[in-house]
């Protein structure tokens, strides 16, 4: 994106206290950006922001609900006060829960969708207010493979996220038609190794884990970073994300069958959940765990299949070379049995 070269980057990260938003705060100040935090926990947003000063970087720490349309826009109006004019807005702030859909309460479903949804919503909304007159920006929208592939027990996140792909969808080409530099994109990422497992709601009986292969919160931040900087519409970030995504188009019955066998058992652990332990639903829980949770053992620090997104030029002129390799062995080994079929010139 154009940012001026006589300033630092400007990054905007909801939901940046913890987790993946945890994991991208470090990214870019690692990277020599200013950054700006919205969240909820105070101790947690406090902490975020010492790690950006220690890296060298302005820190601005914004206590603010996201589903709160008031607040973000407070919030962004504050921001460009104090930090200057938004560079980059990651809608990373979510909620969740572990339930079955009929063990939800009415007020729990609008809870997850009013966060994990109309939180992009509105921060989308607050940048874009700044973005627009000025003609530069870009606004990421983190996502999930259950974007496309909804799996039991998250019926609220999976419509949520659902609903933020099909957001996309309808806002980029408005940004295109009026021939806006701003632009809008989305990661889908993987399972991450996140604390969300030690404090989205549950109604299981035993201690919830990521579904499938689990990657490191920094590798979703690269790939956050990446994204921001790529001009693409969607990145997807690893295989499994991959494999959920192609496999629903190509297979979506057979993969409804698949979840009801193993989607279930799949996210919890053999632990049961403690009967006094707090979730973040309705109102943050205190510490500070940082971005990671309770699977560092398991949890995949690189993605192979991120490499090949950022070398997809390298990728496809190999592929190239490949094709048109195979194709003169073919042609060759034509030859070679026509002329052993009709035998040699005539004068040879």
């Amino acid at each position: 994106m154009n940012t001026p070269s006589s300033r630092r980057q400007i990054v905007v990260v909801t939901g940046g206290s913890a987790g993946i938003g945890r994991a991208t705060v470090r990214e870019y100040a690692r990277h020599g950006a200013d950054v700006a935090i919205i969240a909820r926990g105070r101790e947690r947003i406090d902490a975020a922001c010492r790690e950006v000063e220690e890296a060298g970087g302005r820190a601005l720490g914004i206590s603010a609900d996201v589903a709160d349309t008031a607040a973000v826009e407070d919030a962004a109006e504050r921001i460009e006060r104090e930090l200057g004019p938004v560079d980059i807005w990651i809608n990373n702030a979510f909620a969740g829960i572990f339930s079955t859909f009929m063990d939800m309460t009415p007020e729990e479903y609008r809870r997850i969708t009013d966060v994990t949804y109309f939180g992009q919503v509105n921060g989308t909304r607050a940048a874009l207010k700044h973005m627009l007159p000025r003609d530069r920006g870009t606004i990421v929208l983190v996502g999930s493979a259950l974007a496309y592939r909804g799996i039991p027990l998250q019926s609220a996140y999976c419509g949520a996220k659902h609903a933020t792909q099909g957001f996309l969808d309808s806002v980029r080409p408005e940004l295109i038609h009026r021939a806006s530099r701003v632009r809008l994109c989305m990661v889908q990422l993987p399972a991450v190794n996140t604390p969300q497992f030690d404090w989205a709601r549950v109604h299981i009986a035993n201690r919830p884990r990521p579904a499938g292969k689990i990657y490191q919160p920094e590798v979703a931040a690269r790939a956050i970073r990446f994204a921001a900087g790529s001009g693409r519409k969607e990145v997807w970030v690893g295989r499994t994300t991959v494999e959920a995504i192609v496999g629903d188009r190509l297979a979506s019955p057979l993969l409804d069958l698949y979840l009801a066998r193993s989607g279930i058992s799949g996210q919890s652990t053999q632990e049961s959940v403690d009967p006094d332990r707090r979730d973040n639903l309705f109102d943050p829980v205190p510490g500070d765990p940082g971005a990671h949770g309770r699977f560092d053992e398991v949890a995949a620090a690189s993605s192979l299949q991120m490499t090949l997104n950022r070398n997809r030029n390298l990728v496809a002129a190999a592929a190239a070379a490949t094709a048109a390799g195979a194709a003169w062995l073919v042609r060759r080994r034509r030859a070679r049995t026509r002329l052993a079929m009709d035998g040699p010139p005539p004068g040879r």
